[in-house]
Protein backbone atom coordinates (compact mmCIF):
# COMPACT_ATOMS: atom_id res chain seq x y z
CA UNK A 1 0.00 0.00 0.00
CA UNK A 2 1.11 3.53 -0.68
CA UNK A 3 0.63 7.18 0.07
CA UNK A 4 -0.33 9.61 -2.69
CA UNK A 5 3.32 10.56 -3.16
CA UNK A 6 4.40 6.93 -3.42
CA UNK A 7 1.70 6.21 -6.01
CA UNK A 8 2.67 9.31 -8.02
CA UNK A 9 6.36 8.42 -7.79
CA UNK A 10 5.78 4.83 -8.91
CA UNK A 11 3.57 5.75 -11.87
CA UNK A 12 5.61 8.80 -12.89
CA UNK A 13 8.78 6.73 -12.75
CA UNK A 14 7.23 4.36 -15.26
CA UNK A 15 5.88 7.16 -17.45
CA UNK A 16 9.34 8.69 -17.83
CA UNK A 17 10.27 5.64 -19.91
CA UNK A 18 8.10 7.15 -22.68
CA UNK A 19 9.44 10.69 -23.19
CA UNK A 20 8.00 11.01 -26.70
CA UNK A 21 4.40 10.67 -25.53
CA UNK A 22 2.07 13.34 -24.23
CA UNK A 23 -0.48 13.13 -21.43
CA UNK A 24 -3.41 12.74 -23.83
CA UNK A 25 -1.80 9.58 -25.28
CA UNK A 26 -2.44 7.90 -21.92
CA UNK A 27 -5.51 6.77 -19.99
CA UNK A 28 -5.63 6.98 -16.19
CA UNK A 29 -8.20 5.23 -14.03
CA UNK A 30 -8.93 3.49 -10.76
CA UNK A 31 -10.15 -0.02 -10.09
CA UNK A 32 -10.61 -2.57 -7.35
CA UNK A 33 -8.78 -5.09 -9.55
CA UNK A 34 -6.37 -3.16 -11.78
CA UNK A 35 -5.20 -6.19 -13.75
CA UNK A 36 -8.77 -7.21 -14.64
CA UNK A 37 -9.63 -3.65 -15.63
CA UNK A 38 -6.48 -3.24 -17.73
CA UNK A 39 -6.39 -6.58 -19.52
CA UNK A 40 -10.10 -7.38 -19.82
CA UNK A 41 -12.10 -4.16 -19.81
CA UNK A 42 -9.54 -1.99 -21.62
CA UNK A 43 -8.02 -4.86 -23.61
CA UNK A 44 -4.45 -3.77 -22.88
CA UNK A 45 -1.96 -6.37 -24.11
CA UNK A 46 -0.06 -7.42 -20.98
CA UNK A 47 3.15 -8.33 -22.83
CA UNK A 48 3.29 -5.68 -25.55
CA UNK A 49 1.48 -2.55 -24.34
CA UNK A 50 2.69 0.11 -21.91
CA UNK A 51 0.89 0.04 -18.56
CA UNK A 52 1.44 0.37 -14.83
CA UNK A 53 -0.54 0.46 -11.62
CA UNK A 54 -0.04 1.11 -7.92
CA UNK A 55 -2.24 0.51 -4.89
CA UNK A 56 -3.01 3.45 -2.64
CA UNK A 57 -3.63 3.33 1.11
CA UNK A 58 -7.25 4.44 0.62
CA UNK A 59 -9.99 5.12 -1.86
CA UNK A 60 -9.61 8.86 -1.24
CA UNK A 61 -5.91 8.73 -2.17
CA UNK A 62 -6.65 6.71 -5.31
CA UNK A 63 -9.25 9.26 -6.40
CA UNK A 64 -6.89 12.14 -5.64
CA UNK A 65 -4.13 10.64 -7.79
CA UNK A 66 -6.55 9.77 -10.60
CA UNK A 67 -7.90 13.34 -10.54
CA UNK A 68 -4.39 14.78 -10.72
CA UNK A 69 -3.68 12.76 -13.85
CA UNK A 70 -6.95 13.88 -15.43
CA UNK A 71 -6.15 17.50 -14.53
CA UNK A 72 -2.75 17.02 -16.22
CA UNK A 73 -4.45 15.98 -19.48
CA UNK A 74 -4.61 12.20 -19.20
CA UNK A 75 -7.72 10.62 -20.67
CA UNK A 76 -10.29 9.03 -18.38
CA UNK A 77 -13.19 10.09 -16.24
CA UNK A 78 -14.00 10.39 -12.56
CA UNK A 79 -16.51 8.34 -10.66
CA UNK A 80 -15.38 4.78 -11.31
CA UNK A 81 -15.09 2.07 -8.73
CA UNK A 82 -16.59 1.96 -5.27
CA UNK A 83 -15.43 2.72 -1.72
CA UNK A 84 -13.05 -0.27 -1.80
CA UNK A 85 -11.28 0.93 -4.96
CA UNK A 86 -7.62 1.71 -4.27
CA UNK A 87 -5.64 0.81 -7.41
CA UNK A 88 -4.61 3.60 -9.79
CA UNK A 89 -3.58 2.55 -13.29
CA UNK A 90 -2.29 4.12 -16.49
CA UNK A 91 -1.90 2.72 -19.98
CA UNK A 92 -0.76 4.03 -23.32
CA UNK A 93 -3.74 4.07 -25.66
CA UNK A 94 -3.40 2.08 -28.88
CA UNK A 95 -5.73 1.06 -31.68
CA UNK A 96 -6.49 -2.18 -29.86
CA UNK A 97 -7.21 -0.72 -26.40
CA UNK A 98 -10.70 0.29 -25.35
CA UNK A 99 -11.52 3.29 -23.20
Amino acid sequence: MSTAKEVYDHLNGYLTKFPNTKASDWYAGIATDARDRLFNAHQVNEQNDAWAYATADSNAIAREVEGAYHDAGYDGGPGGGDNATRAVYVYLKTRSTKQ
